[in-house]
């Protein structure tokens, strides 16, 4: 496994970055009236997704952790969007298949990027505590 020296080197951040070039080439085929509307606002939030896990890396544990679940948040709002263009008869069937396996992958790399930080928190928090209460014991 490679270091994670920026955030291009996770593997959440460049599929979401794939999902978001993707949702860009889908919604170039949605109807004009949309320009404005759906298309407009799903392109805004499938850029979300990985810019909030871009941002995160630059915070401590808890600021990135709040950031990706801004970042599933908004790969939930991408997808609810999606569905509806799909409903809507704007997305191909070959569109849709693409988009969701995609999609999924994202979202499963996302919560397990989500899993690792609560978890550094955890330990990080407990070292902490444990530090405070043996100063506590000293004479």
């Amino acid at each position: 496994m490679r270091d994670i020296l920026s955030f291009r080197d996770l593997e959440c951040w460049q599929l979401a970055m794939d999902l978001a070039e993707m949702v860009y080439g889908i919604t170039k085929s949605y109807p004009p009236e949309e320009r404005f509307g759906l298309a407009l606002h799903t392109r805004k939030t499938a850029v979300a997704v990985p810019s909030n896990v871009a941002e995160g890396t630059r915070r401590r544990t808890a600021g990135y952790i709040a950031r990706l679940i801004d970042s599933l948040a908004e790969h939930a709002e991408l997808e609810t969007q999606v569905i509806l263009a799909d409903r809507l008869h704007y997305v191909t069937a070959a569109d849709m298949k693409a988009f969701d396996g995609l999609s999924g992958s994202v979202g499963r790399l996302t919560h397990g990027l989500l899993r690792s930080l609560e978890a550094r928190l955890e330990r990080e928090t407990a070292d902490v505590g444990k530090r405070q209460s043996s100063r506590k014991n000293l004479p």
